[in-house]
């Protein structure tokens, strides 16, 4: 059976082609270079072998994002090191990899950067999606910090907050839950800040 972080909802009313299927291996079954050369247009996350899709975001999401990647952008090119955002796989260990809303990784850990996915990344920004917060919440709370990821941003636009999470140790602290009229601070990125407001409500 496959390993969803979300329910389809409906999925009696498909007569999906599943002879398509057949031309992939089963769940439990695929390897990292196979899902490294699956480009199916989709949020797909890797998990011991199994394939994890992720919703599919929506406009407020999108406006979001893009609001997030051009400040890390901003930030890249004045102190350097690179900002990207989704789809693009990052590997937390050999068998686990996601794609965070928005990546960020240091200058001097560039060599990290391989191509077609990244090893870890300094900072990851997600964006919580109604359907699936425990995905966002909790699961990839506890992966990131056992990657040893310094620092986790939790944008949440249901609450209105943005949660920022640093390392201590093996586990998050929080170092600032923000609220609109406030700016959000990073505590790996000397300087970066984020207005709350322009970020949830950007278009």
């Amino acid at each position: 059976m496959s390993t969803l972080p979300f329910t389809l909802a409906k999925h009696e009313r498909r007569n999906p082609t599943w002879a398509m299927a057949l031309l992939y291996p089963d769940q439990g079954g695929w390897t990292v270079e196979e899902y490294l050369d699956l480009d199916i247009g989709r949020h797909v996350e890797f998990s011991n072998g199994n394939l994890e899709f992720l919703p599919m975001p929506n406009e407020e999401h999108q406006a979001i994002l893009y609001f997030l990647v051009h400040a890390f952008k901003l930030y890249v090119s004045e102190f350097g090191g690179r900002a990207h955002m989704a789809p693009l796989p990052m590997m937390l260990w050999k068998e686990k990899f996601r794609e965070p809303d928005v990546l960020f990784m240091k200058e001097e850990n560039l060599n990290r950067c391989k191509g077609k996915y990244w090893h870890r990344a300094d900072l990851v920004v997600e964006i919580v999606s109604k359907s699936n917060k425990g995905h966002d919440l909790q699961t990839k709370r506890a992966e990131y910090a056992k990657a040893r990821i310094s620092e986790y941003w939790i944008v949440d636009p249901q609450k209105e907050t943005i949660t920022v999470l640093a390392l201590k140790k093996n586990s998050y602290a929080v170092h600032g839950e923000f609220k609109k009229g406030q700016k959000a601070t990073s505590k790996l990125l000397p300087g970066f800040s984020l207005d709350v407001k322009a970020a949830l409500e950007a278009e």
